[in-house]
């Protein structure tokens, strides 16, 4: 039977129930996802631990023959962020201690379920337990090397179940009903934001300056912090720079043009026009708050891309990052000035709550949440007077979710541990309240991940970062061939890397490629080298190459990046084949050489042969940053139904949110999603103070 991830709650009440009568080798239902705050629940999981011991001693005993060799085991498997290691413990008919290292998972996420796996193990006496939620990966890491340890221990070849991750039309589910007996804590504030990073952020800042009363509760231990490229057109950064630079003006109209193309129509053109209206004012704002503290700069990363050779997709500049005066603390960061100035005002911000559900009255207005304390899950009625603004992200970390709605995007990605890890909570919320989802589904995805050359992206595989991905070098697929125009957005390479066998291809460049990096002219985050303007980019060439090729956790010293002397032995080392990979790159110079892509069109500035020793590849897959669709909302902000119709007392922002991408994200736009993000959150917290 296909195993499931249960919640926290599910697992204490299995173990509980099941703490006497656990078969041998059996798996005791719900040894998933759990945590052991209270003293109770503590006591039902060590009195569940010690029952199956027991019982496993006593049936594997009567049987007369041992199933171990008593000792200590150790294996390791891969994790997200590198090995993790499980140390078991056997007599000679039961499994007796389990230690789990996940020192280097990502810390509250795979690192945080050590505990919880080594109890779901001495519970179920097996390694094939449930996964925890939100963590699979590490999970099944986990699973791999306590299946390693028992198969030294006794002997036998262990086989794991194959787990059911979802991925069919049930992924939503019913709202949960929590009884009042269980809702021990009750708070009042008139604008709750549910969600503390790009979007919650700024909602809380607004709504305290509104001179309202906010709340702000946010799952993790800590708030998120927000994205630095920050999209808007007409700020007064952007206004100064087209005095000297009249070639970065953007024609409102074209704006709103492009960014409806990119999403074949699937958009709310008028929302999509109160970003560009508004987004602006929004830069301005912030700028005035961030640089007011005497810790920061705003620059605008003035780049449009070479205009002697235009590419085939416009670039706009767009992009705003806040940088570090020279002398700041390094104490002081972006998260605890914005925190200074809600709390200033009056704000409260509460981590470690997470929401459980919206609570709406009659007629359907929404009056608040109901919320859980991850600490010791006792749960929380929360009233908001003038309304909820959910800030809460995608579905990133959410597999059923993906599974189901973009299934596509999992055959591209490749794990590391940047990245979204919202699961989705907050769209459920709002669906079960009466919102509408987008039709279309679309992700934020870079060409920045890397594997093995053994390996395929997709993602139950476990890769590299790769920043360098995005530089328009040559790419060949698994057969060698070289498959489309390199140069363009993101996803647009990603997408014709899907068409490709196993989703998966080979970044190509030689000795010369920092010359050839200058030369692409590139545009946003990618950029290597500083703007147009003197704005410096998000990274450089230098570290992004020492990142790549020096010390032992480079991608060259474990076996991501290959070098050769030759094409014949590079196409080897990425076990590719020899005679169509050197074809194609004989082909690929030539092209180079005339200054002329009469394949697939590629602009003649990123035309860079390759044909100096040594030669450098890489297989590559996609960056999963977060999802982008969500609930529906109006140019108010407020979260609609199917027929229009606004839920009274929500509002929305960010990647929680639809109506604005679809199919792709128009990452030429530098900084749109969290422009948007932003623009929206500011907009929403106006209108609901105003209440």
């Amino acid at each position: 039977m296909a195993k499931k991830e249960l919640s926290r709650r599910e697992f204490l009440k299995g173990m509980a129930a099941g703490a006497v009568g656990v078969a041998a080798v059996g798996v005791l239902p719900g040894c998933g996802d759990y945590v052991l705050q209270d003293s109770k629940a503590a006591a039902a999981a060590e009195e569940a631990k010690v029952a199956a011991i027991a019982a496993a001693k006593e049936a594997a005993a009567a049987g007369g023959t041992p199933i171990y060799t008593p000792g200590t085991y150790t294996a390791s498997a891969k994790g997200i962020n590198g090995d993790v290691t499980v140390t078991m413990t056997f007599d000679e008919f039961s499994i007796t201690d389990a230690k789990i290292d996940v020192s280097g998972e990502t810390p509250d996420i795979g690192g945080a379920i050590g505990g919880q796996m080594e109890q779901a193990i001495l519970v179920g006496q097996t390694a094939d337990v449930d996964a925890v939620t939100g963590a699979s990966i590490t999970s099944d890491a986990i699973r791999t090397a306590a299946a390693d340890c028992i198969a030294q221990a006794s002997g036998k070849e262990v086989v794991l179940t194959e787990r059911d991750e979802g991925g069919s039309a049930d992924w939503l589910g019913t709202a949960p009903e929590i009884a009042e007996s269980d809702i021990t804590e009750e708070l009042s504030t008139e604008v709750l934001v549910v969600g503390c990073g790009t979007g919650g952020w700024i909602a809380a800042m607004t709504a305290a300056e509104e001179g309202s009363k906010v709340l702000v509760v946010e799952k993790a231990e800590t708030p998120t912090k927000i994205k630095e490229d920050i999209g808007s057109i007409n700020s007064k950064l952007q206004l100064e720079a087209f005095k000297t630079f009249p070639e970065f003006e953007i024609n409102k109209t074209e704006a709103l043009q492009e960014i409806v193309r990119y999403a074949s129509g699937y958009v709310d053109s008028d929302l999509v026009k109160v970003w560009i209206d508004n987004s602006g004012e929004l830069v301005d704002w912030l700028t005035d708050i961030l640089e007011g503290t005497g810790h920061w700069y705003m620059s605008l990363e003035g780049g449009i891309g070479n205009q002697e050779h235009p590419e085939r997709d416009k670039a706009f500049a767009t992009g705003h990052s806040p940088h570090p005066v020279e002398g700041k603390p390094d104490e002081v960061t972006l998260n605890t000035d914005m925190q200074e100035f809600v709390e200033t005002r009056g704000g409260e911000i509460r981590c470690n709550t997470s929401l459980v559900k919206l609570e709406q009255d009659a007629s359907g207005k929404v009056t608040g949440i109901i919320a859980q304390d991850t600490n010791d899950e006792h749960y929380i009625r929360i009233k908001a007077s003038k309304g909820v603004i959910m800030a809460t992200g995608g579905y990133a970390s959410n597999t059923a979710m993906m599974l189901a709605l973009q299934p596509q995007t999992m055959k591209m990605k490749i794990n590391v541990p940047m990245g979204s890890k919202s699961d989705g909570a907050g769209i459920k919320a709002m669906l079960w309240a009466g919102g509408e989802m987008d039709p279309c589904h679309a992700s934020m995805m870079f060409n920045r991940c890397s594997c093995l050359p053994t390996e395929t992206a997709g993602y139950k595989t476990n890769g590299k970062w790769f920043w360098f991905g995005e530089q328009p070098f040559l790419k060949v697929n698994l057969n060698g061939k070289r498959f489309c125009n390199e140069s363009g957005p993101y996803e647009f390479m990603l997408h014709s890397m899907y068409m490709q066998p196993n989703h998966t291809y080979c970044d190509i460049f030689d000795a010369n490629n920092k010359q050839y990096c200058e030369q692409f002219d590139e545009v946003g985050c990618c950029r290597l080298f500083p703007f147009d303007n003197g704005a410096l980019s998000n990274r450089g060439y230098d570290a992004t190459w020492k990142e790549m090729t020096e010390g032992e956790n480079s991608h060259l010293a474990l076996g991501y990046l290959q070098k050769a002397d030759t094409l014949e032995e590079l196409a080897e080392k990425l076990n590719i084949p020899v005679d169509n990979f050197v074809e194609s790159v004989k082909r690929y110079n030539e092209l180079c050489y005339k200054g002329v892509d009469e394949d697939y069109g590629k602009g003649p500035h990123r035309m860079t042969p390759v044909d100096t020793a040594p030669f450098y590849g890489i297989r590559t897959g996609a960056w999963h940053l977060t999802t982008l669709d969500g609930c529906r909302i109006n140019t108010d902000m407020q979260v609609i139904r199917e027929d229009g119709t606004p839920i009274e007392g929500l509002y929305a922002t960010g990647d929680c949110t639809g109506g604005f991408f679809a199919n792709n994200y128009p990452n030429l736009f530098t900084g749109l999603a969290c422009g948007r993000t932003m623009t929206f959150g500011r907009r929403a917290a106006k209108n609901v103070s105003k209440r």
